[in-house]
């Protein structure tokens, strides 16, 4: 199986063209050209994947099923394929698109069994039986008011010994060193080759729609929902992984 890195995809434009806007959406459009705007959007993406691939071995519960919650086009679902390649990984999205693209990219594990895509909202979905659960850049899309709620139903669902991975993009409540981190944000996407205008208009489209949280409500959050093992193990500017158990 190659991995996530080494696919060849058309180039991020969406917004490069001054068409009228909309809330982003998860659309076919998006999901052409999602590989390379998340390569050109999130600093350290590809050691990103293979970290999460890294820390799968190390904290999943073999012969358990993996969720992969929010999987779009399942780049996180070949990762851990790529290091756990007997695992049975739940791939849920609840956008057609990605699943669609998910289906042509991990075409063989899928027709295997080892991948079952599966088109639902997260918050919907069943989780038991969890080995190992994964939330890459996905609890941010959720509503504020549904988080706690939804991870603490995925606590249940984890058995003894299960690890839930997260990755989000953080905010700073400190004022300063948020709009340090949010420039450098910026910097490392002009060095990416986007215009101002498209990162301008792709901020106004997400807006409403990717709401971050700060380091601390993260970490509040996960021990309320019952992990008492939270720990940072990845940050590159303001995106952050944790390991919680």
């Amino acid at each position: 199986m190659p991995e996530p890195t080494d696919l060849i995809d058309p180039t991020d434009a969406l917004f490069a063209a001054a068409t009228p806007l909309t809330d982003f959406v998860f659309d076919a459009a998006v999901a052409q050209v999602f590989p390379d705007m998340i390569r050109r959007s999130v600093p350290g993406w590809p050691e990103l994947l293979r970290a999460i691939g890294l820390l799968a071995v190390r904290v999943a519960v073999p012969g358990r099923p993996i969720y992969d919650l929010g999987c779009s086009l399942g780049v996180t679902s070949a990762a851990l394929l790529a290091r756990l390649p007997e695992a049975r990984i739940v791939a849920v999205d609840n956008a057609p698109a990605m699943l669609d693209g998910l289906r042509a990219r991990l075409a063989a594990p899928v027709a295997a069994g080892r991948i079952t895509p599966v088109c639902a909202d997260i918050a919907d979905v069943p989780v038991a039986d969890a080995g190992l659960i994964v939330l890459n850049l996905t609890l941010q899309f959720v509503p504020q008011r549904s988080r706690f709620h939804l991870l603490k139903r995925l606590r249940k669902g984890l058995v003894r010994g299960g690890a839930l991975i997260l990755v989000e993009k953080v905010v700073w409540p400190d004022r300063d060193i948020d709009m340090l981190m949010d420039e450098l944000h910026q910097d490392f996407k002009r060095a990416q080759g986007y215009s101002d205008m498209e990162m301008a208009r792709k901020r106004a489209a997400l807006e409403q729609v990717l709401i971050p949280d700060d380091i601390e409500t993260h970490e509040q959050r996960l021990r309320g929902a019952g992990f008492r093992f939270v720990e940072r193990w990845f940050q590159c500017l303001n995106f952050v992984g944790w390991v919680a158990r």
